[in-house]
């Protein structure tokens, strides 16, 4: 073989793939399927070394199961509307379509040369009117079933990229885009009823064996399932049509400690008292607050006294002060609790703001009755000392208390006990420019009427300008303007466009049939659905899985989805990140500046620009475009090849781990890679007829490589199979076996490097004589006889400690193993001349030598 030249030989094989057709996903009755995912990307413009991670897993895994016999759908696509590119082309002139469709092409022209197994015939983007129309057909099809509907709602409102946020996507009370902070506003909104699906949805995550436990954690928290008691206080003082008041609380058994009432300030009593101006104001004020749960916890407590007072239900002369308070939630439970400061961190704060007094229901048992200064909140499986409770003095566990609480409460008529969930519908209306359009037409007649659907995709406008802000739809010219598809009158389009969670919820169904023109196939989708295995970020674990288990499940009640593909991903794998140093200056006033890794120099004195300035190094971090701690995969690939690049992502640490990328440990990659191309053309160039000495040893050391490698894919430990293919290496490089067992173990190398390596693969199996593409060939299979150890590696201590092994025949008389262990070259330099006092042998496991 000719020297390792990367860039030739990786051309060369991609094309020798693309030619032959080996990647096209082919729906084979015969054959069992298995459908491999990556999160497709946003098209931002460049790729990142966690790209190149994230894509390989899952290139290892669909090459493997190819060579294992499936029919294999590896797929690709892009996540492609959304906020950037509108900004981008606010900020820098030019359309967010031409800024989306240029960057899919540089980052395709940057993920082809790594070699993929990707079928880049179904690739699509979400901003294609063919992906997109059959997203307004299905919404369609789900308003017709009553999963979607229209309402008024206090809403997130980011005010820097104008447009409404789902709660996930508020971050500590600010948009996750722009990092504003956010508002609350009340909108006219469309929902999908998510929320109708809340025990499903919770329940079917104990079925989902094969995804992380912290994944399955946190969307059951996110679920939130709650059992309660739902009450009415009767009001005094309030206006007219509220003379009771409806609450819903968790915590029942707290009721003796109640020292006030609280509503939302978006509760129907809070807008009936809006005519008072400080009220007035007070509203005001708390809508410049988020409205998720999050926010409203570490926002300061605030509220306002309405004059209003209840009735406690247990004592009619007992009466509570209602106020208006900013952490109390509308679109949870009733938008109205009762406060019980002793035992609600919130309620504590409240309360010792405003001067409200703090009742203990329960101590710890044991514990006096003393002044707090917290909230005292046990876990509800705690036993507890209920001083003030429901029934009078008592020790039990809080459980034992709500269920006492609610059926005392049943008993005497004035509440009852219920199962809520914190889980809220998903509001997908967006007020932008760059997202599917919602297929909908008000009419001043008919009222709200979906469009017809021979008329879809309702496509976005090309002729949009964005020199304001807000959305760009509501000032087109001629957009808006058309005809109801009921009546046919003079019409308006709805200008919000939906959430760009929508566009991902689905496109795993999609990549089953991309060019259909119906959302589904239902011989595609029964054929390839469900995702085998999914791979991605952990940060997507409650928004995007969430949305698409939703999505799943509304798509077989609408019949786009078989009823197995209602929990659409069977194997979820959430990788870790790749991460790097950062190096940073400091300028005049003491500011950070930042430098990219190819800019700086390193020895042992540390790190330096290269014209000598010294440089900080912070210890590595997630890769960022802002601290300029990103390595350029291309840069990689010209340097080492995409096979160096493969290797180093995938050995240097467990999967579900982060890895540090540095320079040297890509050194060392290709390194070895030249190694493997070096031993190559050595067992190449040997005599046909050389005959050898370890057969059979070095057949046993291929089984076993094979039986390993193949576990390591199997199980996700990628980093254990690149290991026994380094010891696999070592043993074919020091082996003397015949020219045609040298021949099978280097090919069967080529075979389990393939997944990781395919390129270096193909070349090494090619030279080898293996017939066809080596990514066409069947996995290698370990013969059970050769895995069989007939020898055992004994460790051999020298007065205590490990100086050596050995490796004998399991059955070995001890005297044998002794006379070879005092042989050994390395026991004889520890022992440097020592007569040996004793030895002993340990079967099958030890040689203790004492001196």
């Amino acid at each position: 073989m000719s020297r390792y030249e990367p860039a030739v030989i990786e051309a060369k094989w991609q094309e020798a793939w693309d030619k032959a057709g080996v990647f096209t996903a082919k729906r084979d009755p015969a054959k069992q399927k298995y459908y491999v995912l990556e999160m497709f990307p946003y098209p931002s413009g460049r790729i990142h070394m966690g790209h190149v991670r994230n894509y390989t897993m899952g290139d290892v895994v669909a090459r493997y199961k190819s060579s294992c016999g499936f029919s294999v759908l590896h797929p690709m696509g892009w996540d492609a509307f959304g906020m950037p590119a509108e900004n981008a082309a606010m900020e820098r002139g030019g359309h967010p379509k031409d800024w989306t469709y240029g960057n899919i092409a540089d980052m395709r022209g940057q993920m082809k040369p790594l070699g993929l197994s990707i079928d880049w015939s179904r690739e699509f983007a979400t901003c294609d009117p063919e992906y997109y129309g059959q997203q307004q057909a299905m919404f369609i099809d789900m308003m017709e079933k009553g999963l979607v509907y229209r309402k008024a709602a206090m809403v997130n409102w980011d005010p820097v990229d104008m447009t409404v946020l789902a709660n996930e996507q508020v971050i500590d009370g600010k948009g996750w885009r722009s990092g504003a902070a956010v508002e609350r506003r009340e909108l006219t909104q469309w929902f999908f009823k998510i929320s109708d699906m809340a025990e499903d949805l919770l329940e079917a995550l104990d079925g989902l064996k094969d995804w992380p436990e912290k994944v399955r954690l946190m969307q059951a928290n996110w679920i939130g399932k709650s059992r309660g008691l739902q009450f009415a206080f009767d009001t005094v003082g309030a206006p007219d049509g509220f003379d009771r008041l409806e609450v819903y609380t968790t915590r029942p058994d707290t009721l003796m400690g109640a020292s006030f009432a609280g509503i939302s300030p978006d509760h129907p009593m809070a807008k009936a008292l809006a005519g008072d101006p400080k009220v007035e104001a007070f509203l005001a004020q708390c809508r410049l607050g988020g409205t998720t749960a999050e926010a409203l916890e570490t926002a300061e407590k605030i509220g306002f006294d309405t004059g209003i007072r209840v009735k406690h239900p247990l004592n009619p002369d007992w009466e509570l002060p209602v106020w208006i308070a900013n952490f109390i939630l509308m679109d949870y439970g009733t938008g109205a609790i009762f406060g019980c400061p002793a035992h609600d961190q919130r309620d504590f704060e409240f309360a010792s703001k405003y001067g409200l007094p703090i009742t203990q229901v329960f101590v710890a048992e044991g514990a006096e009755d003393a002044a707090l200064t917290e909230a005292y909140t046990p876990l509800k499986s705690e036993r507890v000392r209920y001083v003030r409770g429901i029934a009078g003095e008592s020790v039990m566990t809080g459980e034992e208390g709500v269920a006492q609480a609610i059926a005392l409460a049943e008993s005497r008529g004035f509440g009852q006990g219920v199962t809520k969930f914190r889980l809220r519908d998903w509001g997908i209306s967006r007020q932008r420019y760059w997202g599917c359009p919602i297929p909908v037409v008000h009419c001043a007649s008919c009222g709200v009427v979906p469009e017809r659907k021979e008329n879809l995709p309702v496509e976005l406008p090309y002729d949009v300008a964005f020199d304001k802000p807000g959305n760009p739809l509501d000032r087109h010219p001629t957009w808006r303007d058309c005809s109801c598809p009921k009546c046919g009158a003079a019409a308006k389009r709805e200008t919000d466009t939906m959430d760009t969670f929508v566009d991902s919820s689905w496109y795993y169904a999609r990549f089953t049939a991309p060019r259909a023109t119906t959302p589904t196939v239902a011989e595609d989708a029964d054929y390839w659905m469900n995702v085998d295995q999914y791979i991605g970020g952990i940060e997507h674990a409650i928004l995007h899985l969430l949305y698409s288990r939703f999505f799943a499940r509304a798509m077989n009640e609408t019949g786009h989805l078989p009823a197995k593909a209602r929990e659409p991903f069977n194997a979820l794998f959430t990788q870790g990140m790749v991460t790097h140093e950062i190096y940073l200056t400091r300028d005049a006033n003491g500011r950070p500046v930042y430098h990219l890794p190819e800019d700086i120099l390193r020895s042992e004195g540390g790190a330096t620009l290269k014209d000598g300035t010294a440089v900080e190094v912070i210890p590595s971090a997630k890769m960022s475009k802002s601290k300029k701690n990103v390595v350029d995969p291309m840069n990689i690939i010209a340097q080492f090849g995409a096979d160096t690049a493969r290797w180093f992502v995938m050995s240097d640490s467990p999967p579900e781990r982060d890895v540090e990328w540095t320079a040297s440990g890509a050194e060392a990659a290709y390194k070895h890679l030249s190694r493997v191309w070096n031993l190559c053309s050595r067992i190449g160039e040997m005599p046909a007829d050389h005959a050898g000495t370890d057969d059979l040893a070095l057949r046993k050391a291929t089984a076993k490589a094979v039986d390993e490698v193949t576990r390591g894919i199997d199980g996700f430990a990628f980093n254990k199979a690149i290991a026994k293919l380094y010891e696999f290496t070592n043993t074919l490089a020091k082996a003397d076996a015949s020219t045609p067992v040298m021949k099978e173990a280097i090919r069967t190398l080529a075979q389990l490097m393939s997944p990781m390596t395919p390129h270096i693969a193909e070349s090494i199996w090619t030279y080898q004589g293996g017939e066809g593409l080596c990514a066409q060939a069947p996995w290698p299979k370990a013969d059970p006889a050769l895995l069989i150890d007939d020898t055992v590696t004994l460790p051999i201590q020298i007065n205590g400690k490990r100086r050596a092994e050995i490796s004998v025949p399991k059955d070995m008389p001890a005297p044998e193993v002794e006379k070879i262990a005092l042989a050994n070259e390395d026991v004889i330099k520890f022992l440097a001349g020592q007569p040996v006092k004793k030895i002993i042998v340990v079967p099958g496991r030890i040689i203790n030598v004492v001196v």
